[in-house]
């Protein structure tokens, strides 16, 4: 085994790294320039929130026999309340709370 080959490979890889961690503080200015980096920081939180949603609820209403319900149920009494309250905190934990119930209680 050539020592020094596997210690040229271990730099290389420690340098790629630290290049790839480097590079968005690097590009920090001009990333913040740039108009399609602004309308994707504004739009993108939204979209990934929504498919994880959507991705989260339809997986986890198949798994269960009681159907969709309680997913729907919850969903929209988070958002009912986030919009009349304004306070994510508490509509994620009413929100938690009523889909814990209606799944574990509400269909028995």
């Amino acid at each position: 085994m050539d020592y020094g080959y596997l210690l040229g490979v271990i730099a290389a890889m420690g340098a790629v790294t630290f290049a790839l961690r480097a590079l968005p503080f690097l590009s920090a200015n001009l990333l913040r320039k740039s108009a399609v980096i602004q309308h994707l920081g504004r739009f993108l939180p939204l979209a990934i929130m929504a498919l994880l949603l959507v991705h989260s609820a339809s997986a986890s209403a198949r798994e269960h026999a009681t159907g969709p319900w309680p997913e729907l149920i919850a969903i929209v009494a988070t958002c009912l309340l986030q919009w009349r309250s304004r306070n994510p905190l508490l509509s994620i934990v009413v929100g938690t709370a009523l889909y814990v119930f209606l799944r574990n209680w509400g269909g028995a």
